[in-house]
């Protein structure tokens, strides 16, 4: 399939299918017009990168489940130690990032409530 057909088989765009290939993720032949020709089983594989970007993974951790994106649903399965490490770790990340935003939040709250008098409060 060419690569619009992939993009719209498992609802990404082009652009980041060229961007999984670049990254190793996929891989493509070309055809005589330059085209990039994809297998058919691309597309479970692709599906299971963006299942585990939805989840907050990255690329980078995504690299852990190479050895299980060609089959069903990888979020499904039961995860290796190496998987859960590095989804324990990318939860502390968000986790952190989340606390650091919350603090920020909260120290403009403040800053607004003394600057009005309490009169203006933030929408929470």
């Amino acid at each position: 399939m060419r690569i619009g057909e992939l993009a719209e088989a498992t609802g990404t765009t082009p652009r980041a299918l060229r961007h999984y290939e670049q990254a190793g993720f996929i891989a493509s032949r070309r055809a005589a017009n330059g085209y990039r020709l994809y297998d058919a089983g691309t597309a479970v594989r692709v599906r299971n990168v963006r299942r585990l970007l939805d989840v907050g993974l990255t690329l980078d951790d995504v690299r852990v489940f190479l050895p299980c994106l060609d089959g069903g649903d990888v979020t499904a399965g039961p995860a290796s130690e190496e998987a859960l490490r590095v989804a324990a770790g990318r939860l502390a990340v968000l986790d952190a990032r989340i606390a650091a935003q919350v603090a920020v939040r909260d120290r403009l709250a403040a800053a607004l409530r003394e600057a009005t008098g309490a009169r203006v409060r933030p929408v929470a």
